[in-house]
């Protein structure tokens, strides 16, 4: 059967009206406390000295001993409000800070919360309103780094997404349909997810998506996912909806999606360091109507590295590094899990018959 890859709606208020942070609770439940447990229909919260009750999801507490609010207390202070004008009006959206130094600080968000702004403002956990500017974006993964001039901000360290598990605890920070500082408790649903955010600065955004059932509405987009320690593994990105357009649809069903940390910091790094960034090459053009199972190369580019492994066109990439590859969507998502100059294998079912294994080095390209 044919897989299907969500394409979703992203998560990001265009025109929003601020309504401000909401109340928070700091819950102290005692030090025989050791385990917080999440309501999976309700979302609420509830203490545990061991384990939960079926209908609940267990959350290592992390952070201050006995205190559920020890992971938000730690990782609130470096996640920031995105606001900006645009000739269309204004968005808001959510960030993360990840890099400061006493001359100013450094965030990363979503390339669509920024796309095309005239102004970005940004607004710390403190509440204070400082204007920013952009260092750099990739449209292709959906990343784009700004900067503020005020340094020795709190900062946020980057987990290792590569390590999560289905059915690890994270958590979701940003500030959606405007309201602030908003915290929201999931698991880990699915990992390598195929999921594109379509048209995004004109280019097609592809996520080899963490899928998390804690609630992501718009406004989340560019917010953290963090592990239960605390440590960046995501950048809150899309939710898939129930049908309509961008906008028409109430928000989170429990299906969002997030730009694993692993994946990002690459392209992050790149930017900080040149203002660009680069995406791997293999150098083919798929045919998008082809309707069996695999990707279809429809043509190599001259001198690319897929023409150079000597890989036919009409071949079906059925593998890559062991994984099974579905369709063209699944294929772009995994080659840009990857990094230019990477080594991979595929495995093509050949245009004659028989499946042949090709290793690949790929090749790079300036990123949009």
């Amino acid at each position: 059967m044919k897989s299907t890859f969500a394409k979703v709606a992203i998560g990001f208020v265009i025109g929003a009206t601020t309504v401000g942070g909401i109340a928070t609770a700091n819950i102290n439940w005692g030090s025989s406390v050791t385990t917080a447990c999440v309501d999976k229909k309700t979302g609420a919260l509830f203490a545990s000295t061991g384990t939960c009750a079926k209908n609940r999801t267990p959350v290592s507490l992390g952070g201050t001993p006995g205190s559920i609010n020890g992971v938000v207390s730690q990782v609130s202070p470096a996640v920031v409000t995105v606001r900006i004008t645009s000739a269309n009006g204004g968005g808001t959206g959510s960030g993360s800070i990840f890099k400061t130094d006493a001359n100013g600080s450094w965030i990363v968000t979503n390339n669509h919360v920024i796309d095309g702004a005239n102004s970005i403002k940004v607004e710390l956990d403190s509440g204070e309103e400082i204007s920013a500017t952009l260092v750099g974006k990739d449209s292709s993964y959906d990343i784009a780094v700004i900067k503020v001039s005020k340094g020795n901000l709190p900062t946020l360290t980057f987990g290792d997404s590569n390590s999560l598990q289905i059915g690890d605890p994270v958590i979701a920070f940003g500030s959606p349909l405007g309201l602030d500082h908003t915290v929201t408790t999931g698991i880990v649903s699915a990992l390598n997810r195929p999921v594109t955010t379509g048209q995004n600065g004109g280019v097609d955004s592809y996520v080899d998506a963490i899928q998390t059932d804690a609630a992501i509405n718009p406004g989340n987009s560019g917010g953290a996912l963090t592990d239960a320690t605390g440590k960046l593994v995501g950048i809150n990105s899309a939710i898939a909806t129930l049908g309509g357009s961008l906008g028409g649809t109430s928000g989170s069903i429990g299906l969002g999606f997030s730009i694993p940390i692993s994946e990002a910091k690459r392209v992050i790094n790149e930017i900080v360091t040149t203002g660009k960034s680069t995406r791997p090459l293999l150098g083919v053009y798929f045919d998008t109507s082809f309707t069996g199972r695999g990707a279809k190369i429809s043509s190599t580019t001259n001198g690319g590295v897929a023409e150079a492994a000597g890989i036919p066109a009409g071949s079906v990439i059925t593998q890559i590094n062991n994984k099974r590859i579905t369709d063209h969507i699944s294929a772009i998502v995994r080659i840009r899990s990857f990094a230019p100059g990477d080594k991979i294998t595929l495995t093509v079912t050949l245009p004659s018959g028989g499946s042949q294994t090709y290793p690949i080095t790929l090749g790079s390209a300036p990123s949009n």
